[in-house]
């Protein structure tokens, strides 16, 4: 996962506080402030504070002083860093150096006059390493560069915001980079059949949907089908854009790390994936689970002579994800279809994926 902290400067405390407020309100993990400032931040919200001071969460001290205060600092409890200016290939070494140390947690690197070579050498040799690289940046495109260098990139960048809006974007960047890829296809309609009445789960999140989006629902592990969210405006009710009225008590969700849990087990504070059409995802929070009893129907698609199943409330605002990523009613179904679905050959095992043969039916 990469990450991203804010360097607080500024004269007063009350420009300071300002950043820390807009750092705390787009969900920046942590803050690298002055020492005085460190007991102010806590009092404005919960918030990693990183500072050369042993009483900061994350404790840093500058190239060259000396490495027993972060001994101390482990001893502590504490996580533990390095700020290396990189000015010669000998800072280089030197970063080199000191992430052998195992009490060590970041190295911290400010290119001067170069940024991109130096980058590309420590996290070539740091591969496989503990030691998290940590890159300063001026910007949020500098920071994307550096998250993407090698393909790998460095773990978590240190930006210099210059406003709130670069806050703003830094926080969609490191969203964008942790962002989970699902590969979707399509499946083709065989059958729909409404099936009875039973238990079925809508699950509100703390998130707004957009059109093209939804969670993956289905009765069968290796099939997922994408449900859409309920944000197409309707004559009949209104719009529920943080909603996705997913299936009966029994269905599988799929949640972040590819993990899966049953609808009926969800509850307010679990994570669920929002999915969109390109198979993009992002963790949602879930807010509130509702389970009431409603009419359903089963929709049966085969993918590849596969036939996967699942079972929705039958109703005109539930909705499959269609070709070009549109959404299609379950009442508007027919065979011959095509839905976006997710197939996977794993099996599941306590919602995890495991190569095992289990016939789902």
């Amino acid at each position: 996962m990469k990450f991203g902290w804010i360097y607080v400067s500024g004269d007063s405390w009350e420009e300071r506080k300002e950043i820390v407020k807009d750092a705390l309100e787009s969900s920046i993990p942590g803050v690298f402030v002055p020492r005085e400032d460190i007991e102010r931040v806590r009092e404005l919200g919960n918030i990693k504070v990183i500072s050369k001071d042993l009483d900061a969460d994350i404790v840093v001290i500058e190239k060259g002083e000396d490495l027993e205060i972060l001994r101390k600092a482990k001893e502590l409890g504490k996580e533990t860093g390095i700020y290396i200016p990189i000015e010669s290939k000998e800072d280089e070494e030197y970063a080199l150096e000191v992430s052998k140390y195992p009490f060590l947690d970041y190295i911290i690197v400010e290119g001067r006059d170069w940024t991109i070579i130096p980058l590309e050498n420590l996290i070539a040799a740091l591969e496989g390493s503990n030691v998290k690289i940590v890159a300063v940046v001026e910007d949020v495109e500098e920071g994307r560069t550096a998250y993407e260098i090698l393909e790998k990139g460095v773990d978590g960048t240190l930006l210099r915001p210059k406003d709130t809006n670069e806050i703003k974007r830094f926080s969609k960047l490191i969203e964008e980079m942790n962002a989970e890829r699902v590969k979707l296809d399509y499946a083709i309609v065989r059958k729909v059949e409404p099936v009875g009445s039973g238990d079925r789960v809508c699950v509100d999140t703390c998130s707004m949907m957009e059109e093209g989006e939804g969670m993956l629902v289905g009765s069968y592990s290796r099939g997922l089908f994408l449900v859409h969210g309920e944000t197409v405006e309707n004559p009949y009710v209104a719009t529920r854009p943080f909603r996705v009225n997913a299936g009966p008590v029994h269905a599988y969700i799929l949640c972040p790390g590819n993990r899966t849990k049953y609808l009926s087990e969800l509850k307010a504070g679990d994570k669920v994936l929002i999915v969109n059409k390109d198979g993009r995802a992002r963790e949602a929070v879930v807010g509130r689970v509702k389970i009431e009893r409603r009419p359903l129907i089963l929709v049966e698609a085969e993918y590849k002579g596969d036939i996967l199943r699942t079972i929705l409330q039958n109703a005109e605002t539930i909705r499959l994800v269609g070709e070009d990523g549109k959404p299609i009613s379950v009442v508007d179904l027919k065979e011959g279809d095509k839905v976006l679905v997710k197939f996977d050959e794993n099996a599941r095992h306590f919602g995890m994926a495991i190569k095992e043969t289990i016939i789902e039916k």
